[in-house]
C-alpha cells in the first residue's frame, strides 16, 4: 500500500476492488453449494458433516493461510462452541439461532483471551501453546462432569424448530439447510475480509512480520483480531454440530479434531479461502468410501494418500499429464 498509516490511495483501492471482483468459478461454486440441498436429499447427513468440517477448516485457514499462525489446538474453539450451544439450549433457551450467536460470542471471547499467547515466540512455541490450551479445556470438560457430562457427554439437548417452523428431521435435511446457510454466509463474509485492506495486511505480516512492522502495520492488533474472528467461526462450527446432533462430548475437544482440520487444509491448500471447502469435501468422501471398503484400516489408506499427496504435489496429482512436461 502506498499510504500505510493513512487512508489508502485511490489506485490501491482500485487494485483491491479489481482483486476482489467475483470470478465465474466462484459464482458457480456458491450456486453448486446452494443447489446441493435440492439434488442430494438422500445424502443430507453426509453433506452436513462436510459443511461443518468446511466451516471449521475455513476458520483455521484464516489464521494459518492468511496470518501465518500455526495451531495444533484449534479444536479448543470448536469444542467450546459445541458445549456453549448445548448448555445454552439445555438450561436457557432451545432456539438454535440465539444459541448459535451465544456460542460464537463465547468462542470469540476465548480467542480474544488466548490471543496473547500466540503473539510471541516461534512457530514451535505456538504449536505447543495452542495444543496446551486445547488439552487444558479437554481436562476441564472431563472434570466438570456435573455440567458437561464428562466422558458420557452432555445428553438431553433438545432444540426448538428452526425459525419456529422447521422441525429437525431424521434425514438431516433441516440440519443441512441450516449448516449450509451458515457456511455460505461465513464464506461470503470471509471473502470480503481477506480482500479488504485488513486482509491484505495480514498476508503482508504473514510473509514478513518484521518488515510489516517496520512500515507501520500494527502487527499484534491484527493478529489478535484475526485470531478472535477465527475462534468465533470455529465456535460456530462446533455449535452447529451440537445443535444438529443434539449432543456434545469430549470428542469435540479431542486432538484428532485439530489434526483432521489440518489434514483438510493439507489436501485443499491454504491461503485462498476455498481450500478448506474443497479439502473437507475430499477428506470426508475419502473417509466415507475407504471406511465402507475397509473399516479397520481406513487410517492406513488416508495416511498413504497424504504421503503421496505431499511427495507428488497437489497440482501434479490432479493433473498427471503434466508430469512429462515437468521433467
Amino acid at each position: 500500500m502506498s499510504q500505510v498509516s493513512g487512508r489508502p490511495s485511490m489506485s490501491v483501492l482500485q487494485a483491491l476492488a479489481a482483486h476482489s471482483r467475483w470470478r465465474g468459478w466462484e459464482i458457480a461454486l456458491f450456486a453448486a453449494l446452494a443447489l446441493s440441498w435440492f439434488v442430494l436429499p438422500e445424502h443430507a447427513l453426509l453433506a452436513n458433516e462436510i459443511a461443518l468440517l468446511a466451516l471449521f477448516a475455513v476458520s483455521l485457514d484464516l489464521i494459518l493461510g492468511y496470518a501465518g499462525i500455526v495451531s495444533l489446538g484449534h479444536a479448543a474453539f470448536f469444542g467450546v462452541g459445541a458445549y456453549a450451544a448445548a448448555l445454552f439450549a439445555k438450561h436457557v433457551m432451545p432456539d438454535p439461532l440465539v444459541g448459535l450467536v451465544f456460542a460464537v460470542a463465547v468462542a470469540s471471547l476465548l480467542g480474544l483471551l488466548t490471543s496473547a499467547l500466540i503473539l510471541r515466540g516461534s512457530d514451535l512455541t505456538r504449536l505447543m501453546v495452542t495444543l496446551g490450551v486445547a488439552s487444558l479445556l479437554y481436562e476441564l470438560a472431563n472434570r466438570l462432569d456435573q455440567w458437561t457430562g464428562g466422558a458420557d457427554g452432555l445428553q438431553g439437548v433438545t432444540m426448538a424448530p428452526l425459525l419456529g417452523r422447521f422441525d429437525w428431521d431424521l434425514q438431516g435435511r433441516t440440519a443441512y439447510a441450516y449448516t449450509l446457510v451458515v457456511l455460505l454466509l461465513a464464506l461470503f463474509a470471509c471473502r470480503r475480509l481477506v480482500h479488504s485492506p485488513f486482509g491484505v495486511s495480514l498476508q503482508a505480516l504473514r510473509d514478513n512480520r518484521l518488515r510489516a512492522s517496520a512500515i507501520g502495520l500494527s502487527v499484534n492488533a491484527r493478529l489478535v483480531a484475526i485470531y478472535t474472528i477465527a475462534g468465533g467461526i470455529a465456535g460456530a462450527a462446533g455449535a452447529l454440530l451440537a445443535q444438529t446432533t443434539g449432543f456434545a462430548s469430549l470428542d469435540v475437544l479431542d486432538f484428532h479434531r485439530s489434526a483432521d482440520v489440518l489434514l483438510v487444509l493439507v489436501i485443499g491448500g491454504t491461503g485462498y479461502l476455498y481450500g478448506g471447502l474443497l479439502g473437507a469435501i475430499a477428506f470426508k468422501l475419502l473417509h466415507d468410501l475407504i471406511a465402507a471398503w475397509t473399516p479397520q484400516y481406513w487410517t492406513f489408506w488416508i495416511g498413504l494418500f497424504l504421503v503421496v499427496l505431499v511427495l507428488v504435489g497437489r497440482d501434479r496429482l490432479l493433473k498427471p499429464w503434466t508430469w512429462r512436461a515437468a521433467r
